[in-house]
């Protein structure tokens, strides 16, 4: 059995767990967590020498691959960030990513068709509606695997909704707890291998779900 928080009840829960943490302590145990799914997605490359490109928008969803793709770089990655919004993509994340030894792409389309793993980091799980043009453009440029930051992008966190372009990952990396959409089709169809990564949140989050969701196990 899978248990889903709508997005309201989860913004709650991650309030109050950052009362009780240093500033950008929840940030970086979700990049943690990212950066070794993505590790072993490049199973078969290996990270060292990886081609690693990070879509970015802005915001939280934004910092998280950045942060991710610093860790990335300092275990040998070659970690191409792509801004969507340069003048708002999460400063400090990516002053990480610089200083780890990431850049920035000057050809966006190049660093997307030659990547080994892309990261959407495009928007989190406020975002509403189908991608932007220039986003969806970029992504028709992408040929290796995608891992979603927390849910794919164009995906509605409450509904699984899916109005116009939208990301399809091979993976998705989700943190704290199962979002709605995740698991409610047509957007669960995109998610691809869906893991979670546990962050601190459960202490904080309802007793009884706003959504469950059998398995096979289940049946």
């Amino acid at each position: 059995m899978r248990t889903a928080y709508a997005v309201e009840t989860i913004r709650a829960a991650e309030a109050a767990l950052m009362a009780q943490l240093p500033e950008g302590a929840l940030m970086q145990r979700a990049a943690a967590g990212l950066a070794a799914a993505c590790g072993q997605m490049l199973n078969g490359v290996g990270v060292y020498g990886a081609r690693i490109t990070l879509l970015v928008g802005s915001g939280d969803n934004g910092g998280d691959a950045l942060y991710a793709g610093a860790r990335l770089a300092r275990r040998g990655a070659a970690v191409t960030a792509v801004l969507l919004r340069p003048e708002r993509a999460h400063a400090a994340g990516l002053a990480a990513l610089r200083k780890a030894g990431g850049r920035t792409a000057d050809d966006p389309a190049k660093a997307l068709g030659e990547a080994d793993l892309v990261l959407d980091g495009i928007v989190g799980i406020g975002g509403k509606g189908s991608l932007r043009d220039d986003a969806a453009e970029l992504l028709r440029a992408v040929t290796a695997p995608i891992v979603a930051v927390d849910l794919p992008s164009g995906i509605d966190a409450d509904t699984g909704e899916v109005g116009g372009d939208a990301v399809t990952a091979a993976a998705t990396v989700t943190f704290g707890a199962y979002k709605p959409g995740l698991l409610i089709d047509p957007g669960a169809e995109r998610v691809g291998a869906l893991r979670l990564i546990d962050i601190g949140l459960t202490p904080h989050l309802p007793e009884h779900p706003d959504l469950e969701a059998l398995q096979h196990a289940d049946v």
